[in-house]
């Protein structure tokens, strides 16, 4: 196999087509039967980070600042998914609150893949006193939650703030009541199935992408 590469394989016995990049546990045999497989495609492998930002994308607006406070979210992969996500959409920086994982856990590194270190994180016990802090600063406070005084994500308007500060809560309870009572504006992302809410870190992406929308309007 070719240096930085991958290859795609298929199983002579049940089928399965399956990538192989090179220092992977999975080998020529089969990760679902043990068959023989065969070779159908290989190819040099992308890595990060990628090419060069096209010239032709909107640039995020470099006079707003835009930051994440991630309170009590259980999971390290949840973590690490949001801060690459937060590196896509130009964030400069996350606090991480209470139980939330800090990139000293492997899991939300090998997630984050690498954003950690680009997007500035800080540790907090207390996210209330955090978010009094962010006020006192200047930061305009968005929550991420569905109550009755939540707007619909796709009305935010934000075209005036400066420095923004997105808080998304708990996998199960939620956003803190106390930092919903701080919060400037509360959003929420309409739903059209049977559930009422994305993970958590899907709808940190939805909404990132939202705000940032709104700002270039």
């Amino acid at each position: 196999m070719p240096q930085n590469g991958f290859e795609i394989r298929i199983c002579n016995s049940c089928g399965l087509r399956y990538p192989l990049k090179q220092g992977h546990s999975f080998g020529t045999r089969c990760p679902a039967c043990m068959g023989e497989t065969r070779l159908v495609l290989s190819r040099e492998l992308v890595l990060e980070p990628g090419p060069v930002r096209p010239s032709n994308l909107p640039a995020r607006s470099k006079d707003v600042i835009f930051a994440v406070l991630l309170d009590n979210i259980r999971s390290a992969w949840n973590v690490g998914s949001i801060l690459r996500s937060a590196d896509g959409f130009g964030f400069s920086y996350a606090h991480l609150c209470g139980i939330t994982p800090t990139p000293e856990n492997e899991a939300v590194t090998r997630t984050s893949l690498g954003a950690e270190d680009t997007v500035t994180w800080s540790y907090h016990k207390d996210a209330v006193k955090l978010a009094h802090g962010l006020k006192k600063e200047g930061w305009q406070v968005l929550a991420l939650e569905e109550t009755e005084r939540a707007k619909p994500i796709q009305v935010v308007s934000v075209r005036n703030a400066d420095r923004i500060v997105l808080i998304v809560g708990s996998e199960v309870t939620g956003v803190d009541p106390d930092l919903l009572a701080l919060s400037d504006e509360v959003l929420h992302i309409p739903m059209h199935g049977g559930k009422r809410s994305f993970n958590v870190a899907v709808a940190f992406g939805i909404a990132a992408y939202a705000i940032g929308q709104s700002i270039n309007r």
